[in-house]
């Protein structure tokens, strides 16, 4: 059988095994982690003639982006417009990728950004609730493209922070902080119980719809 993923077909290498099949698999499990990574990039203005490295303090930003490429592209967009130094007359000493300490609990983030829209600049608090802080961000960028068209390179990150459900102002935020929460099951696919009893089409209709009175 063609091994399919992502959208190929590999071809055969010797001994049976598909041309490709590591890179595909590093891609999904990529994908599935998350789109976007917070990185820990670090640079400065390069050395002159008699300087010290004293004269030139390290800057150190936290950015987010799919890759290490687009973090030090941003990286230097940001150090034209605050230290005013381009890419040519400076360096970059490190770049870190930040990962959460506790992946696997919920919690609240809140964002503040500032984004460029068809007729002026407009500044926004945010809030979101995910495992990790790159995950808010995602939920923001999605947020942003779809209800506002906003563009990723409209679009300015100001501070991304986590904060106490007492903190939180959202709505949508607050009524998930109840501890007896439940969600209404209204719709149920039946499954079989014995793979005999599997097939594509059945003689009556399966009734999906979940109903605490009688149809009789």
């Amino acid at each position: 059988e063609d091994y399919v993923a992502l959208g190929l077909v590999l071809p055969l290498r010797r001994g049976g095994e598909r041309a490709g099949e590591g890179r595909l698999e590093r891609a999904e499990a990529k994908w599935q982690d998350g789109w976007l990574h917070q990185y820990n990039v670090v640079g400065r203005r390069a050395l002159k003639d008699g300087e010290s490295e004293e004269d030139c303090p390290l800057v150190r930003m936290k950015i987010f982006a799919p890759n290490t490429v687009v973090a030090k592209s941003r990286y230097w967009y940001f150090m034209r417009k605050l230290k005013k130094t381009k890419k040519s007359h400076g360096e970059i000493v490190s770049v870190n990728e930040i990962k959460e300490r506790k992946s696997a609990v919920i919690k609240n983030f809140a964002v503040w950004v500032r984004y460029k829209s068809r007729s002026d600049t407009v500044n926004m608090y945010k809030e979101y609730r995910d495992c990790t802080m790159s995950g808010a961000v995602e939920q923001f960028y999605m947020e942003m493209s779809g209800r506002h068209r906003a563009r990723w390179s409209a679009i300015t990150i100001l501070k991304v922070q986590r904060i106490p459900s007492s903190e939180c102002k959202r709505s949508r935020t607050l009524q998930m902080h109840n501890d007896k929460i439940r969600f209404p099951l209204p719709h149920k696919v039946p499954i079989a119980s014995h793979k005999q009893f599997k097939s594509t089409f059945k003689a009556k209709k399966p009734n999906t719809v979940i109903s605490t009175t009688s149809t009789l």
